[in-house]
């Protein structure tokens, strides 16, 4: 009684407390765009008011930003969403908050009913209060709706293990995360193979596990079709429901046997530092993890070791924790990781961490809530007060806040717009809505084919700019510095716009 007391008053406290920890100052902080969130943005957008991506493919199965790609799903998830909202930034990142939001309730109810309520209890708190998680669901980044998806289609998988009808949500969930994430094609088809026989004895063929297989299998067929296509195998596929398209460069490159010992040392070096090193992926001198994760985890793995050839639902919960543990430190060899490509790996180092917590609770009785709810109270206000304070106040710079109201004003005059090195051209076309047919018929690259492509010009829109020799018909966006002196001692008005500057000649300034 005390415990179901105890999950009663303390489940709804997580699950609110780590909902607000997502929502507050949602859509500002981080504030600005993303270069990748930016062109996810802007395919969606392409999709909505034209049926096509930017590079003029119907519905395609992989977008062709950049030259060599970008996935598909948190662009298609982002439609109605537009539709309802318009295109603005906030509207942009409510797919991601969505997943990380209802990844806090599935993974309670997941545990809950494997494992018991403790256990499901310590992963739900650990996950609410985890820097990685809150920042990963305040931002679009394409890649980072994978772990939301694996965790939904292993919710449905072994809630199907007891009630058949859940599997094909299972197949369609585990489906739809091979379109949030190309890294995770290699290691997939393995885990969900041996997450089969592991439960192999509670598994049978029957119509639902058919359907599940089918639904699976359905949505891996466009991806396959992709992979032989940028492979020389056949041509591509335009037009109908789907595109199939060829990118300029694919890279398959990343994944290499040769650099396993080195990858591996990175992965190890991002465990240990708790941080990649790029600045919105820091949560500050206290790690994406918090210091006390990585040590219960190690506890939690050695005690659920022993037991995983039991039988019951807890033993195979951490069976199947383990194998998606294994499979993504199998990633993290194959490929050059940072938080962000390496994201797997978080939720079953959390969850082996909740069954560390769990087991020093058994021993230690109600002294472990008093020692440790403290002290996460204290962590998560260094979080806070770091991820709300300085990286509020510095990611801006990073990600170009205030370029969206400078190409809004910029809009409303015409001539050229010249803009500095630090402006992404994906950027510049979700936030000037340009239409895609016109960005196709103008775009000029700097270079091309590349693996990464970016744009010299199109439309009105040049990059690069020149302040020794000022276009007097022209209007400038950028950053404080030598070029802005020059342009204001050329005779340019400058214009505050966040972390940008636009201007311009107020003599051909037409009100």
């Amino acid at each position: 009684m005390k415990k179901q007391n105890l999950s009663q008053f303390a489940v709804p406290v997580l699950l609110v407390l780590g909902v607000l920890l997502r929502l507050y100052r949602f859509g500002a902080v981080p504030g600005g765009l993303n270069q990748d969130e930016a062109f996810a943005a802007y395919d969606a957008w392409c999709l909505l008011t034209s049926g096509m991506d930017s590079a003029g493919y119907r519905f395609p199965v992989y977008l062709s930003a950049w030259g060599s790609g970008m996935n598909a799903l948190e662009s298609y998830l982002m439609l109605p969403f537009l539709a309802l909202f318009g295109a603005e930034a906030w509207v942009v990142r409510l797919p991601q908050l969505l997943v990380g939001c209802l990844s806090l309730w599935v993974t309670w109810d997941l545990t809950r009913r494997m494992a018991g309520e403790r256990l499901a209890l310590c992963f739900l708190g650990l996950l609410a209060l985890c820097p990685w998680h809150i920042m990963l669901s305040r931002w679009a980044l394409e890649s980072n709706l994978a772990p939301g998806f694996v965790l939904f289609g292993l919710y449905f998988f072994v809630r199907g293990l007891e009630d058949r009808r859940w599997l094909p949500l299972s197949g369609l969930l585990y489906g739809l995360s091979l379109y949030a994430y190309a890294a995770i094609w290699p290691i997939m088809p393995p885990l969900l193979l041996f997450q089969i026989l592991y439960c192999r004895k509670k598994l049978s063929l029957n119509a639902s596990s058919l359907l599940a297989l089918l639904l699976l299998a359905l949505l891996a067929l466009p991806l396959l079709l992709f992979l032989a296509v940028n492979h020389g195998l056949m041509e591509e596929i335009r037009g109908g429901l789907l595109s199939v398209p060829r990118m300029l460069t694919m890279r398959a490159s990343e994944v290499s046997l040769q650099n396993i010992p080195e990858n591996l040392k990175n992965l190890g070096n991002i465990l240990l530092r708790q941080t990649d090193g790029l600045y919105w992926n820091h949560a500050g001198p206290l790690g994406i993890l918090y210091p006390l994760t990585l040590p219960l985890a190690l506890l939690g793995l050695a005690a659920s070791i022993p037991g995983l050839c039991r039988k019951e639902k807890r033993a195979r919960l951490e069976g199947l924790m383990l194998l998606w543990l294994t499979a993504a430190i199998v990633q993290g060899a194959l490929v050059h990781v940072n938080v962000n490509r390496g994201n797997l790996l978080f939720l079953p180092i959390l969850f082996f961490a909740a069954c560390g917590l769990k087991l020093l609770w058994e021993k230690l009785g109600k002294l472990l809530p008093l020692l440790t709810v403290p002290v996460y109270a204290l962590m998560l206000l260094g979080f806070g007060s770091y991820y709300f304070g300085e990286f509020a106040d510095t990611i801006p710079y990073y990600f170009n806040a205030g370029l969206d109201t400078a190409l809004e004003a910029a809009g409303e005059q015409p001539g050229t717009v010249y803009l500095d090195d630090s402006v992404y051209y994906s950027q510049v076309l979700f936030h000037a809505r340009t239409d895609p047919e016109r960005f196709r018929e103008t775009v000029v690259y700097k270079q091309y084919p590349a693996t990464y492509l970016s744009a010299r010009s199109f439309d009105r829109f040049v990059f690069g700019l020149d302040s020794s020799q000022p276009d007097p018909e022209g209007l400038y966006i950028l950053r404080r510095g030598r070029d802005a002196d020059a342009l204001a001692q050329a005779g340019y008005h400058l214009e505050e716009h966040g972390v940008y500057l636009l201007a311009y000649k107020e003599e051909i300034w037409t009100s």
